[in-house]
């Protein structure tokens, strides 16, 4: 059944409703209104936690082919609509069309993929007289709260693992993208019995709702290193279970015998994608002095080809950024490369025009110091560094409060490796950056998260640590 992408529902124990009152997102490539969609209110919130709760009590009981099961259909159902959802998601998001199609079809893997994978039960002791086994068990209602740079992905990679691990889940999307969460609402409705997945699209006031809400049980938060303080401090009241996915400003070294011809295309992409509003990707670009100058001129003449416009365009690469409130940041930061002297090799202005669109910018070795090394900019303005000295670039690059990803780029593995064993991320990558699998736990250090998803440790963090203890008459 195709789906309808002009009008918007909440999905509450498998039933579409509205609100009295609505509001909507903002295209952003054209700043005009998308359709009307529900403001949820905390009476909303309370159905869902009661038909969530009530929904629990059979769901974490049934087996994990039945969940499987339903997993299936609902990747089917994604497969089916994936079309239409990567046109909503442009609409709504503005990222080219072509990367929304490859975030839906990395949402489809993962919900296949997540049901492949067996939680650990292990005997501790088996004795004549006693058996004890280490196990886990769902936690209860989940809510996951969704931002806006990855919507379709980041909820399919909470509800996956949390409806197979035998959790009911409410999805929260973020106010500025929720109309492909709403569509994954809908087609969770027929796949999955009432209550297990639902969906409530709110304003800024829904999340803190949900985090301080008696009756949901785990908060899956992915968003910025601020907004995790906040959600951490109001789940700590009721002593939620909590897993934060945070910000991070990751760094990318390049070591001085990398073929510099061939990692050029890769450096420019894994920089500029989805116009740098990707958590994990290089945001700190260390370039060994001996290379520096050829890497630069390259790596500008490259990415001043990247085609900037509405994603709905044939060979867009940079679509706009998301919202005006990101925008203005992005606007703030620029501004900040004339004030404190820096030299642009690439952009570094902002033209006006009628979308949130910002060119790609290249800062030519800025000081450390700077506000655009220092600080994550969520747009893409990559500051570009010389570095010579081994032990000083790690030291640069491990200093900052995030740690989310970092990467080494050299032909020599062994230098990689010994470089690489001293950064300080939850994700390090040697010759790459950016990339995950559903099989591979992702998470960050320092300010950067807390737990992580994804790969066995993260179904385990939608679950209860059960130690029982069976003694044999």
């Amino acid at each position: 059944m195709t789906l309808d992408i002009t009008t918007f529902f909440n999905v509450i124990n498998n039933e579409l409703t509205t609100t009295v009152a609505t509001r909507h997102g903002i295209n952003p490539a054209t700043r005009q209104p998308n359709p009307e969609v529900p403001l949820s209110t905390a009476e909303d919130l309370d159905r869902a936690v009661a038909a969530g709760r009530q929904a629990f009590k059979k769901w974490s009981r049934t087996s994990y082919e039945e969940r499987r099961k339903a997993l299936s259909a609902f990747a089917d159902a994604m497969e089916e609509n994936k079309d239409v959802l990567a046109q909503l998601l442009t609409q709504e998001q503005g990222k080219p069309l072509t990367q929304a199609a490859f975030e839906l079809q990395a949402a489809i893997t993962w919900a296949r993929t997540l049901p492949t994978l067996t939680l650990p039960e292990d005997v501790i002791e088996d004795k004549e007289d006693c058996k004890i086994i280490h196990r886990y068990t769902p936690i209860g209602v989940g809510g996951a709260i969704v931002p806006w740079n990855f919507p379709v992905h980041l909820a399919v990679g909470k509800i996956v693992p949390a409806v197979y691990t035998g959790n009911t889940i409410i999805v929260k999307p973020s106010p500025f993208t929720p109309y492909c969460d709403l569509k994954l609402g809908e087609l969770a409705a027929r796949c999955f019995p009432p209550g297990v997945v639902q969906v409530l699209s709110g304003g800024d006031d829904l999340g803190p709702m949900m985090t301080e809400h008696p009756g949901v049980d785990k908060i899956s938060f992915t968003g910025s290193s601020a907004t995790g303080r906040r959600v951490m401090a109001s789940c700590a009241k009721s002593l939620k279970r909590v897993t934060l996915e945070l910000g991070g400003n990751d760094p990318a070294i390049f070591c001085d015998d990398v073929d510099i011809d061939a990692v050029i295309p890769k450096a420019g992409m894994l920089s500029f994608m989805c116009s740098s509003q990707i958590c994990m990707m290089i945001k700190r670009m260390y370039v060994h002095e001996k290379i520096y100058d050829e890497f630069r001129d390259k790596l500008v003449e490259h990415v001043k080809n990247f085609k900037m416009g509405a994603g709905t365009e044939e060979g867009v690469f940079l679509g706009p950024v998301q919202n005006s409130m990101q925008f203005g940041k992005a606007q703030n930061l620029m501004g900040s490369i004339a004030t404190e002297g820096l030299n642009p090799a690439l952009g570094g202005s902002i033209p006006d025009s009628e979308g949130y669109f910002i060119p790609a910018t290249i800062v030519d070795n800025p000081a450390e110091t700077s506000r655009v090394v220092q600080e994550e900019a969520f747009a893409p303005i990559l500051p570009l560094l010389k570095w010579s000295d081994e032990d000083d670039v790690i030291a640069r690059a491990n200093k900052t409060e995030s740690g989310l990803g970092a990467s080494v780029w050299s032909n020599d593995l062994d230098r990689a490796r010994r470089m690489a064993d001293q950064l300080e991320a939850g994700n390090v990558w040697v010759n790459a950056h950016c990339e995950v699998t559903p099989m591979t736990p992702f998470g960050g250090h320092k300010a950067s998260g807390i737990g992580c998803e994804w790969g066995v440790k993260g179904l385990t963090g939608w679950c209860n640590s059960q130690t029982l203890w069976v003694k044999k008459p």
